[in-house]
């Protein structure tokens, strides 16, 4: 579980930063119909979002900085016993009174 703190992924998710889970491409199946959007990001690479055609919540998304992965935000699994972050990204964009904990990979 990753979390980032980013400002593109601030505005997309409306929250304080955005939670998705990582899985190799190799390890995802997609069914159904999905609408893109592409979002450049603060450091001028892509994340290629997928919609759902019906609802419009975020499916699942790929980066270009990380090619071979796809991330699927954590509320797509609509599951309260979630593990908690393993790693949290982009910090210097945190706000102030978010709370991490100590022991996971914290990546400016």
């Amino acid at each position: 579980m990753s979390i980032c703190h980013c400002l593109a992924c601030q505005r997309r998710s409306g929250s304080a930063f955005s939670a998705q889970a990582r899985f190799d491409a190799e390890q995802v199946r997609v069914s159904g119909a999905a609408t893109e959007y592409v979002l450049a990001g603060d450091e001028g690479s892509h994340a290629r979002l997928r919609f759902c055609a019906v609802c419009g919540a975020t499916v699942y998304y790929t980066t270009d900085e990380l090619p071979g992965v796809v991330a699927i935000p954590l509320g797509a699994f609509a599951a309260p016993g979630l593990p908690a972050p393993t790693v949290s990204v982009y910090e210097e964009r945190m706000l102030p009174w978010v709370g991490l904990p100590d022991d996971i990979e914290h990546i400016a």
